[in-house]
C-alpha cells in the first residue's frame, strides 16, 4: 500500500448516475476505512483539529477506526458534532481539516470526511444512538429553525440538561438538508431523517408548520410561553436576482425553489402530485454549490444544462469535488460569460439568454479579479429555463417582528461569534440568518456557539 495516496473512494459511473437520483458516492466498506484510517500518523499537535469548525478530536476517532472500534469512534465525533453522517458528505474538507492535514505536505490528506461518513454510516446500521444526559436543569429554551445551526445548538443543549423546543415554519424538519441539497449528494430517508431522530433521542421536541414572526413572535415566546433564551437558526433563504430585463418571464426560477420543489415536494418523482416542468435547455447562473446542486439536477430531469458564470473556472467559489462530478456527468460550463437579458417569447415563457463575453481585469475588494466586459461579444443563448443562483440572504420576517434585535445593511441579524449573543437580551442567533449564505459545517460551529452562550447566560441569570 502507497501510504501518500488516499484509499479510492468507489462512485456510480458518471453515465449511470446522471440519470437517477442515488447516491453518487458510495463510501468506504470497513475494509477500506480500515486501510484509510491506518495512513494517520496521528500527530501530537494535530492541525486538523483546528481546521475543524466544531472541533472535532479527529485523531482520535480515526486511531479507533484502524482498530475497528466503531462505536468508540462514533461516541468520540459525537461529543462534538450532532450530524457526522451529513458532514461527511457535503463539508468542504479539502479547505477545513484535510487542508490542515500533515500526511497532505508529502501526498495526499487523509480522507477525515469519508471516515466520518462511514462511522456515522456504521452507528446508523447498527442503531448506536448518542449519549443522552441524565442532567435536568428545568430551565426552557427555544430554537428557530431545524437546520443545522439549530440542530447543533438544541442537541448541544439537550446534552447540558435544558428543556429545547425547535419550531420549524415548512412541514418536515431539515431546513436546508431537506430542502437544498440534493438526494444524490444527501439522502433524505436514510441520512437526514436518522440525524434527526439522533437529535430527537436527546429530548429535543421538533414543532413544525411554526412560522415564527406569523404564527408567534419571539417575544410571545419569551413572554407568554415561558422561554428563559431563544437561538435563531433561521437561515437564510431569500433568493437574490440580477435584475435584468426579462427576469420575470415564465420558466425563470431562483435556485431555492427550483431545489426546493424537487427535493422536500418530490417533484423528481414521478408519483408525486407536485411535478416540476422539464425543460430542455436550461441555464443554471452562478457557480457556487448551489449551481452546481441546481445544474445537476436539471440534467436527472433530462435537460442539456449550462452553467453560466463570469469569472474563470480558478475562480468558482464551488467545491472542486462538485466541479468534478458536474463535468464527469456532461454539464456544459459557460464561463466568462454573463447575462445580460432574458429573451421571452409571445406567451411570456424563456426562449433565450442575451450574454456578453467578459475577461478578468484588476482585483477587486475580495481580491478576486474582477471581470471586464469585451466589446462586441453579445451573443443569444437559445433556452428554454433559466435559473438564477447568486446566493441568499436572511428573509427580514424575524428582525421585523421583534423589539430590540438589530441587523446590519445585509439584513442579517448582528450577533457575537463566540457566543451568538444578539442586541436583545436573552436571544442568541448563528448560521446564514447572522452570516448570510454560508456552508453546513460553519452553521454548525455557529449553533455550537450559541449553545455555549446560552448556557452561561442561564447559568449567570
Amino acid at each position: 500500500m502507497d501510504v501518500t495516496k488516499k484509499v479510492p473512494v468507489r462512485e456510480q459511473a458518471p453515465d449511470v448516475r446522471n440519470k437517477n437520483f442515488d447516491e453518487v458516492c458510495l463510501g468506504y466498506n470497513e475494509e477500506e476505512a480500515v486501510l484509510e484510517a491506518s495512513r494517520c500518523i496521528n500527530c501530537k499537535n494535530a492541525q486538523c483539529i483546528k481546521g475543524c469548525p466544531v472541533s472535532i478530536n479527529i485523531p482520535a476517532f480515526i486511531h479507533e477506526v484502524k482498530e475497528k472500534n466503531f462505536e468508540t469512534a462514533y461516541k468520540i465525533i459525537g461529543q462534538s458534532s450532532a450530524l457526522p453522517a451529513v458532514c461527511g458528505r457535503v463539508c468542504p474538507q479539502e479547505s477545513q481539516c484535510e487542508g490542515k492535514c500533515i500526511r497532505g505536505i508529502k501526498g495526499e490528506a487523509i480522507s477525515i470526511g469519508k471516515l466520518e461518513r462511514f462511522v456515522a454510516d456504521w452507528a446508523r446500521q447498527n442503531q448506536i444512538k448518542p449519549e443522552k444526559s441524565t442532567e435536568k436543569k428545568n430551565k426552557k429554551v427555544a430554537v428557530i429553525g431545524s437546520g443545522p445551526s439549530g440542530l447543533t445548538c438544541a442537541g448541544d443543549l439537550a446534552k447540558m440538561g435544558y428543556d429545547v423546543t425547535i419550531f420549524e415554519a415548512l412541514h418536515e424538519p431539515g431546513g436546508v438538508l431537506v430542502y437544498g441539497i440534493p438526494e444524490f449528494r444527501l439522502p433524505k430517508s436514510t441520512v437526514v431523517a436518522s440525524e434527526i431522530e439522533n437529535v430527537k433521542s436527546l429530548g429535543v421536541k421538533i414543532e413544525t408548520n411554526v412560522v415564527i414572526g406569523k404564527s408567534m413572535t419571539i417575544d410571545q415566546l419569551i413572554e407568554e410561553e415561558g422561554f428563559e433564551a431563544v437561538f435563531i437558526g433561521s437561515g437564510a433563504g431569500l433568493p437574490r436576482f440580477m435584475g435584468i430585463p426579462g427576469e420575470n418571464a415564465n420558466g425563470v426560477f431562483s435556485a431555492n425553489e427550483y431545489l426546493t420543489r424537487s427535493n422536500l415536494m418530490k417533484a423528481f418523482n414521478d408519483d408525486y402530485d407536485t411535478p416540476i416542468a422539464r425543460f430542455n435547455k436550461v441555464a443554471i447562473v452562478g457557480g457556487g454549490n448551489v449551481a452546481m446542486d441546481a445544474a445537476r439536477t436539471a440534467l436527472r430531469l433530462g435537460a442539456e444544462v449550462h452553467i453560466v458564470y463570469r469569472r474563470s473556472e480558478a475562480e468558482l467559489p464551488a467545491r472542486a469535488e462538485e466541479v468534478h462530478h458536474a463535468k464527469e456527468e456532461g454539464i456544459i460550463f459557460d464561463l466568462l460569460t454573463n447575462p445580460t437579458e432574458i429573451i421571452a417569447d409571445e406567451n411570456g415563457w424563456v426562449k433565450g439568454m442575451k450574454c456578453v463575453k467578459m475577461e478578468l481585469g484588476e482585483p477587486d475588494a475580495s481580491g478576486r479579479r474582477r471581470p471586464v466586459e469585451v466589446p462586441g461579444s453579445e451573443y443569444v443563448m437559445d433556452l428554454d429555463a433559466v435559473i438564477m443562483s447568486l446566493g441568499t440572504s436572511p428573509n427580514p420576517l424575524i428582525s421585523s417582528t421583534t423589539k430590540g434585535l438589530d441587523i446590519n445593511n445585509r439584513k442579517c441579524i448582528i450577533a457575537e461569534e463566540e457566543t451568538g449573543k444578539t442586541t436583545k437580551t436573552g436571544v442568541y442567533a448563528g448560521g446564514d440568518a447572522v452570516t448570510g449564505a454560508a456552508t453546513v459545517i460553519l452553521a454548525m460551529g455557529a449553533g455550537k456557539a450559541g449553545a455555549k452562550g446560552i448556557d452561561e447566560y442561564l447559568s449567570n441569570k
